[in-house]
């Protein structure tokens, strides 16, 4: 089954862990990785991975030469991840488990935290401060951002959550090329 079906059924069949029914833009990906250093070693993780489009360049860009965790909390699309990334340490759970998952994989820090996780995830746990808390004082966090809802309140919220959790935030233009269009909020120095 193609990505777009399997994620437009997985969203009908639980819209509140799916955070969207069409993949990610090749020009979103670009945008939302652009802000993140990525060298030999690095430590990338993936929040609400989904049908890969962020994890394909991921390991395009890391190459062998880090570690990749992908944290993916709807058990179809993880598995269907880990089948075809056995590179990636694909973990079924929610984000807000991310300590216990660095922590069970060994890593003590995170170089890069990219997240593609939908409102409700930011309802039910602090992940702008649980994101802090996981990266390397010089790490970025980036959170893709739908335009269309960027002025509602849960938006308003995770933007100023983000703030709180990072000394710098930084707000792309928008992604135009991307359906629905999107943008991406980056944070930088994480206050611990």
């Amino acid at each position: 089954m193609r990505d777009g079906r399997i994620l437009l059924c997985e969203f009908l069949r639980a819209p509140t862990q799916v955070a969207t029914v069409t993949a990610s833009s090749e020009a979103l990906v670009a945008t939302m990785l652009a802000p993140h250093v990525i060298g030999d070693g690095s430590v990338v993780v993936e929040l609400g991975a989904g049908t890969g489009h962020v994890t394909d360049t991921l390991q395009r860009r890391l190459a062998g030469r880090g570690r990749h965790i992908a944290i993916e909390i709807n058990p179809t699309l993880a598995r269907r991840l880990a089948a075809r990334h056995p590179a990636v340490t694909v973990v079924c759970a929610d984000a807000a488990e991310l300590p216990d998952v660095l922590r069970t994989h060994g890593v003590t820090k995170a170089d890069s935290i990219c997240s593609l996780l939908p409102w409700a995830a930011y309802a039910s746990a602090p992940i702008p401060a649980i994101s802090a808390a996981a990266l390397a004082p010089t790490g970025t966090f980036t959170q893709v951002s739908l335009l269309v809802t960027h002025l509602l309140p849960p938006a308003r919220r995770q933007e100023r959550d983000l703030r709180a959790a990072f000394a710098e935030l930084t707000v792309s233009p928008p992604v135009w090329r991307n359906l629905p269009p999107a943008r991406v909020l980056a944070g930088r120095r994480p206050r611990t």
